[in-house]
């Protein structure tokens, strides 16, 4: 459809933009067809904090509290408590899954709540009290960077536990009504039901259908809106078993 193309259009010309490279460059192997690729794999070695420490804006609210005073910079670390991605998640299944969204929103939802977790606001807030100067004002910036920072990872993750359950629903409904399809047919071929019914059937199926594909694709998004959130930009381990993964889409 042209309305569509031209959305295509316009969103492949932004993506050589982004590569710094001029439009239309990359249209050729863009425009092929394909499945939803998957995303990089979280692996579970490390701590939340590490993650979300990558996020560019946190890396120059970091360095700039570091510059501010030598001592608070080197006692950054101390802000974040000691827990991996694992005991954050809470379940082992989850982690070794090696799917974690796919596998269940129940399983995304684990991760919610991150924010409580991943900074010692009591201990930065003292900490602020005491300073003075430029000191003060680093601390409170880097405070309301991490707060950012963890209120774009919790919209992220809600976002995309609520549209893995759309999904998951849709996916249930159009079995449903495959079913109900059947049925409806087998009535119709014995003159127990009319064509009437057997195409009402078919619509609602393809509703359903394209209702699914859309909250497959916005759960894509959320995933992508996720990894962004995280900081993104790592390197997918060319090996990787099962009990590392925790994400892949």
């Amino acid at each position: 459809m042209p309305i569509l193309q031209t959305g295509l259009d316009a969103a492949m010309n932004a993506l050589d933009v982004m590569l710094g490279v001029p439009p239309g460059t990359h249209r050729g192997s863009l425009a092929e067809t394909g499945r939803i690729p998957h995303a990089p794999a979280l692996t579970s070695t490390g701590t939340p904090a590490d993650l979300l420490r990558r996020r560019p804006d946190l890396i120059v609210a970091e360095q700039r509290l570091a510059a501010s005073n030598a001592r608070i910079g080197m006692a950054i670390s101390e802000y974040y408590p000691k827990l991996s991605l694992s005991a954050l998640l809470g379940s082992a299944t989850a982690v070794s899954s090696g799917n974690l969204f796919t596998g269940g929103a129940s399983q995304s939802a684990g991760i919610l709540g991150l924010r409580w977790r991943l900074f010692d606001f009591g201990r930065v807030n003292a900490r602020i009290s005491q300073a003075k100067g430029q000191e003060a004002e680093a601390l409170a910036a880097y405070r309301q960077s991490v707060l950012r920072a963890t209120e774009d990872v919790e919209n992220a993750f809600s976002s995309l536990t609520s549209r893995e359950t759309q999904a998951a629903m849709l996916g249930k409904s159009e079995t449903a009504l495959a079913s109900a399809r059947q049925s409806s047919f087998a009535s119709y071929s014995k003159g127990a039901a009319s064509l009437i019914e057997v195409l009402r059937a078919d619509e609602k199926m393809l509703q359903v259908a394209d209702a699914k594909a859309q909250a497959h694709v916005e759960s894509a998004q959320a995933a992508v809106a996720v990894f962004k959130a995280l900081g993104g930009g790592w390197q997918t381990p060319t090996t990787t078993s099962a009990e590392d993964k925790v994400h892949t889409l």
